[in-house]
């Protein structure tokens, strides 16, 4: 880091990848901001610098505080890290030691020591704090140490999943046989076999996944699941409504002998609800008015489907939204892009989900493509050729959106 750079970074203050601390700090505390940074995406401590902006500069040697820095790397931050370390001397002479933490990293979750405690802390904004019980939950998923999707939903159990859709799973799907209906224990070896149910502190309970595709009643424990729809007749969202609809129940179809639909789950009365509300478009051609849907509904399909198979479900108390404006759909998963996925790396087919159970069940129904291309084909490929226009595919803090323009827009 140059002295330009420097003087950057401290023009534009704290932040949640900046942080300014004195070199007499207590190694408590610089091994809780260090830990807080390296659990979110990295950045940068900046020795020497008060909170205000103002530089003060090291208080002792260049040599002293990078021993002083690695010897809390080691000793106060669980795994160990070895950080980057460097210093700026400014035009008086005063200098700077910068501690740079790499971005990303695999192993989630960092704790500092705090006595005889290890915490693990987190970055909110420009300040560190001691993680929440669901925050860690999140950290050990994005390491691939824990995986939500399977884990064992207390007070549920066998009678909490429709076994009649678990019966047309195995039947109609996967073209296998299942037990006797009254066969309850080779049901319950099953459906462990294959995570739906998972044994637990000496009883049996449906997993997180379980109750999503087959609970007969998902939300009664996890109010997070569902999607949450409504079509607004103009450009923003407004108490006004044109519809809307609450979608709970399990995720996936009944279906037939021939793999028709004939009970409806969550992701087809998404698709459905949003087939009915957006409207068509239309235009002349040869003299002659042609009409169409306003928006593809392979495109609809695939939005929905990644926001319900990615979506963050340890984030409680915040529904999928599904938005339909007079211009655009709006399709709004909770949580961040999962393990290290970028918008990029999507579009390109990377393969990497933060609920592998979810997926593999849906790309059994046919609701996920299998070689990991759905965006590249379903959403941007399908856009393109039905009136070529550009999907947003937006990352924020805390969701992901996919927004579909109804029109050719011009930019």
């Amino acid at each position: 880091m140059n002295r330009a750079e420097l003087l950057e970074l401290i023009r534009n203050g704290e932040n949640s990848g900046v942080e300014f601390k004195r070199d007499d700090i207590r190694p408590e505390q610089l091994a809780k901001e260090m830990a807080a940074l390296l659990n979110f995406e990295g950045g940068h401590i900046l020795l020497g610098v008060d909170d205000d902006g103002r530089i003060p500069g090291l208080a002792r040697s260049r040599e002293e505080v990078e021993r002083w820095v690695m010897n809390i790397a080691q000793e106060n931050l669980q795994p160990n890290v070895i950080p980057v370390w460097s210093s700026v001397v400014l035009d008086n002479s005063v200098m700077v030691g910068v501690i740079r933490l790499q971005a990303d990293s695999p192993d989630k979750p960092y704790k500092a020591k705090r006595g005889s405690a290890w915490v693990t802390f987190v970055r909110v904004g420009s300040t560190s704090r001691e993680a929440r019980r669901e925050e860690e939950g999140r950290l050990y998923q994005a390491a691939h140490l824990m995986r939500y999707d399977i884990r064992p939903v207390l007070d549920t159990g066998f009678e909490s999943l429709d076994l009649d859709r678990i019966a047309n799973y195995f039947r109609v799907v996967l073209k296998r046989g299942t037990p006797g209906r009254e066969d309850y224990e080779s049901w319950r070896r099953t459906l462990v076999n294959i995570d739906i149910l998972a044994e637990a502190a000496g009883t049996t309970a449906a997993t997180v996944a379980g109750l999503l595709l087959f609970g007969e009643n998902p939300n009664r424990r996890l109010p997070q699941a569902g999607i949450t729809a409504a079509a607004f007749p103009r450009e923003e969202k407004d108490y006004e409504t044109i519809d809307e609809e609450l979608i709970r129940g399990p995720l996936v179809s009944m279906l037939s002998s021939r793999k028709r639909v004939v009970e409806k789950g969550v992701i087809d009365r998404a698709v459905d609800f949003v087939v009915r509300n957006m409207g068509t478009v239309a235009w002349l051609e040869g003299g002659r008015r042609r009409r169409k849907r306003a928006l593809p509904v392979d495109a609809v399909r695939e939005s929905i489907v990644n926001a319900v198979a990615h979506r963050d479900y340890t984030l409680i108390g915040t529904d999928i939204e599904v938005s339909l404006y007079r211009d655009r759909l709006e399709v709004i998963s909770p949580g961040r892009l999962p393990n290290g996925v970028t918008v990029e790396k999507m579009t390109e087919g990377l393969r990497a989900a933060r609920n592998e159970l979810l997926k593999e069940v849906l790309r059994d129904y046919g609701y996920v493509d299998h070689l990991g291309m759905g965006v590249r084909n379903r959403i941007i490929g399908a856009m393109r050729k039905h009136n070529g226009t550009e999907p947003d595919l937006i990352e924020e803090e805390s969701r992901f959106t996919v927004r579909l323009w109804k029109k050719p827009m011009s930019r």
